[in-house]
């Protein structure tokens, strides 16, 4: 069987010119980089801003285990799908990190047949604009730590620095740290860390920003810390938010490229959903609601992490009005939460998709308390007998929704046209009644406590004295009207990853909380998890190199 590294080479790509006619951006709004991506002029998207809207669809997915989902693959396929039976359709996706490409989870580009290329360029450097964020978020970094050296003229207190450095890779070493160290002429010694750039308030703020006005703006918001009495520091005070903007001017323009089926798809930003919000750029999104009839994006992770996020902090940032959600998942996926082994996933098993098919069932029932209609994508793989699938078929039947086989990833856009004939039919028949999970004006804690509830079936949200007292501060401060931003494990409605399927009546531990005053929500990192993954023990590092023709080998 041939990697998706290998499709991706076999496929003939068209000149990103033709793929920017097909999708009704004229040539003069290109900035091409190479034959096969380009940047659409930022002059071109405030020509598209008062044109009509099209529909919205959101593709998420179950608690991913090692077996795969596929919603990447899910959100390109059905996009193509769309475009092959004549719905004028547009994708939308994040960026990989590479911190995961050189980790454990591999590009992001999507899989076999339904992928987005230049896949090497894409999951690597791409155009830069990751490397922008990171040159962004240290140069204020630098700027604090200068400001310091030179006298302190606002006077922060250096204990109460809250900002951190960032770095697109995975590095378990830098998360705590102390600079400054080395005599008088070193700087200030304090302590320090640094985030993923995924995980970053700039890339949030870049990837909420509506253009460059709102970009500056944002950055400006930015608080690094507080002086001895608890005065509030921000980017704008160390004048830094007009050097950070013009570091970010190019990178905010959305990347045009295509599916190796000749979709046109708009690659930018790219937020984790376990750490950050988890959703491509706002302009990309708004960008292609202006072009297409349909806009397909994804939300990384599970729908109880990123399609939350998207639904309470993306869409109500940015005024969008989603139609419906996709869900996607896998028997093998399915029997990993009913408790089979990874090693053991190629024999049938139908009482264990019976017992992990919880999963599905949760994420589908709590995409419907935001109004959405909900359909169904099961990804299928070669080892799946028609009795899983039956069962997983009988399951969703019993709570009213349709799952639909799919073969994209083999088949291209014939394996998704059932998918697709049925997002079409709901869409026309305009069931969506969006609405949030919670009002802007309830308290913050309160607004944790919903999610917890109401998204992860928790019985209680273990919120310490510190972090209390730090979410009141943050009402006082003027910022009560925000939405949270729950950082926790990926792999379970819980804060323990070793909880699958779908547990009820546990606690939700909030370790601390933030305030992205620029982006515009409170972090609650929860239980164990990192904001600067660490490498595993064999990296995909390890196998990725060049081979004799010096082209790039191993990307998964």
């Amino acid at each position: 069987m041939s990697t998706d590294l290998e499709i991706a080479r076999a496929a003939t790509l068209e000149p990103i010119g033709a793929i920017a006619a097909r999708a009704g951006i004229p040539d003069t709004a290109l900035e091409p980089y190479g034959k096969y991506k380009a940047k659409i002029g930022l002059d071109f998207l405030r020509s598209q801003a008062a044109k009509p809207r099209g529909k919205l669809v959101l593709v998420t997915g179950i608690n991913p285990t090692a077996a795969g989902e596929g919603k990447t693959t899910t959100t390109i396929g059905l996009g193509d799908a769309l475009n092959a039976i004549g719905t004028r359709a547009m994708i939308c996706l994040r960026e990989p990190s590479l911190g995961p490409c050189f980790g454990v989870k591999g590009g992001a580009t999507g899989g076999g047949r339904a992928q987005v290329g230049p896949m090497e360029d894409i999951n690597l450097h791409f155009t830069g604009d990751f490397h922008a964020i990171t040159s962004a978020n240290n140069l204020l970094s630098a700027m604090l730590d200068n400001h310091l050296y030179w006298g302190n003229e606002l006077g922060l207190d250096p204990r109460r620095v809250s900002w951190r450095r960032s770095m697109d890779m995975n590095d378990r070493n830098l998360r705590n740290l102390v600079l400054g160290l080395g005599g008088a002429s070193q700087g200030v010694p304090r302590e320090d860390g640094f985030d993923i750039t995924v995980a970053s308030e700039v890339m949030a703020i870049f990837c909420l920003a509506s253009d460059l006005a709102d970009l500056q703006a944002r950055l400006g918001r930015i608080i690094v810390g507080q002086t001895r009495d608890g005065r509030s520091i921000t980017a704008r005070d160390l004048k830094a938010d007009g050097a950070m903007a013009a570091l970010l001017r190019d990178a905010l323009a959305p990347n045009l490229v295509q599916t190796l089926e000749g979709s046109p798809a708009l690659v930018h930003g790219g937020p984790f959903a376990n750490i950050a919000h988890g959703c491509n750029s706002v302009m990309a999104t708004a960008l292609g609601l202006s072009l297409a009839d349909v806009v397909v994006t994804e939300a990384g992770f599970g729908a109880d992490l990123g399609a939350e996020k998207f639904l309470d902090i993306k869409c109500r940032s940015a005024g969008l009005t989603p139609d419906l959600a996709v869900v996607v998942a896998t028997c093998r996926a399915l029997k990993m939460h009913g408790g089979v082994a990874k090693s053991a996933l190629g024999g049938e098993d139908v009482a264990a998709i019976e017992r992990g098919v919880v999963n599905l069932v949760r994420h589908v029932e709590n995409m419907r308390k935001f109004g959405l209609p909900v359909v169904v994508a099961l990804n299928k793989f070669t080892t799946d007998t028609p009795a899983e699938i039956d069962a997983v078929r009988h399951a969703m039947a019993r709570i009213g929704a349709e799952a639909f086989l799919c073969t994209h990833w083999g088949d291209g856009a014939a394996g998704a046209a059932d998918l697709a004939r049925a997002v079409q039919r709901l869409l026309s028949e305009g069931h969506a009644r969006f609405r949030p999970l919670y009002p802007a004006e309830m308290p913050l804690a309160d607004k944790l406590g919903v999610i917890a509830r109401e998204i992860y079936h928790a019985a209680e949200v273990q919120i310490p004295p510190a972090a209390a007292a730090r979410l009141k501060k943050f009402e006082e401060m003027g910022f009560g009207h925000v939405p949270v931003c729950v950082a926790k494990t990926q792999y379970s409605f819980s804060a323990d990853p070793t909880r699958l399927g779908a547990p009820e009546g546990h606690v939700l531990p909030v370790r601390e909380v933030r305030l992205s005053a620029g982006a515009g929500f409170v972090v609650a990192i929860c239980g164990d998890v990192m904001t600067m993954p660490g490498l595993p023990r064999r990296p995909a590092a390890e196998t990725i190199g060049l081979d004799a023709e010096g082209r790039i080998d191993g990307l998964f």
